[in-house]
């Protein structure tokens, strides 16, 4: 089993296009992953709502690392596609992504993640697969 703290070093210290996001893993289990994902000013689009690319990127980290925790970390799975639905918005306000794997193939694995703000609310919701390089 993958530990958290092997997923946070590895988005924190070890991929470079995660580290923007200062995403924090707050928890793993076998084929799921939630992150933390921080209000940061530099992503925010006019009004104080953050933009969707932060939404994207987490689901898409999520679901990476909740493979991970099958798989391994020397795991080379790529994302071939995701489709999201924007429900709500996030203003000035942190928020949790949680991915679940919800088929696991010898090549492909199928998914999907929820951004959920704070109070509960369902922000966006992605449906993702991802296939083994």
């Amino acid at each position: 089993m993958v530990e958290v703290e092997e997923l946070q070093r590895l988005i924190s210290h070890e991929t470079a296009f995660t580290r923007a996001y200062e995403f924090v893993v707050k928890a793993a289990g076998e084929g799921s992953c939630t992150l933390e994902v921080p209000h940061l000013p530099h992503f925010e689009r006019p009004g104080g709502i953050a933009s969707g690319q932060v939404f994207v990127t987490a689901a898409d980290v999520a679901m990476w690392l909740a493979i991970k925790t099958l798989r391994g970390l020397d795991d080379t799975s790529v994302t071939t596609h995701m489709q999201t639905e924007f429900l709500k918005s996030a203003r000035r306000e942190p928020f949790t992504c949680t991915a679940k794997v919800l088929e696991l193939g010898r090549r492909k694995t199928f998914g999907v993640a929820e951004c959920v703000s704070a109070s509960g609310d369902l922000l966006a919701y992605h449906t993702l697969t991802y296939v083994v390089v």
